[in-house]
């Protein structure tokens, strides 16, 4: 029977094979939550409960592999790998912001971010209430800032 390391090969390396495996999952299914719906409302929506369910998953520590465990990893390959994985993923929702631009639902200086609802797993806070705060927080991103917002002369808001 072969030992784990030597099919694998060493912790840092069989760290950073599990990193990226981690990410490749947890980056698919936030890409989907981001672009299977019409509506940017309801993208961002499920792209801030994409983040919260997959930090609250049953059976699994509270948080998240790439916010909360690798950049505590001193190493040259992770720190590059985390940094690819951001500006992979601001890409990811920059482009479906273009696209909420380019259908009118918003104006060009939209942004949204997720890090703050995994923190909040981090330091315990109940499932339940984090997928409120998801939905709470699409709502503060479109409702109040956009009330009243016309574009073309036509009310955006309704």
């Amino acid at each position: 029977m072969q030992g784990l390391y030597s099919v694998f090969g060493d912790k840092r390396t069989l760290f950073l094979r599990v990193l990226r495996a981690y990410a490749e999952r947890k980056g698919a299914g936030a890409a989907k939550a981001l672009f299977s719906p019409p509506a940017l409302r309801d993208a961002i929506a499920g792209f801030l409960r994409h983040a919260v369910e997959s930090a609250t998953e049953e059976g699994s520590v509270p948080g998240c592999l790439m916010v909360c465990v690798a950049p505590l990893v001193d190493d040259a390959e992770v720190r590059q790998f985390l940094k690819d994985a951001v500006a992979g993923g601001v890409a990811l929702v920059e482009r479906r912001v273009c696209d909420g631009i380019s259908t009118g639902e918003i104006p060009s200086d939209f942004s949204v971010t997720t890090r703050g609802l995994t923190m909040h797993t981090q330091l315990g806070a109940p499932r339940k209430t984090l997928l409120r705060d998801a939905e709470e927080a699409a709502e503060l991103v479109f409702l109040p800032r956009f009330k009243g917002w016309v574009r073309d002369g036509k009310d955006m808001t309704r």
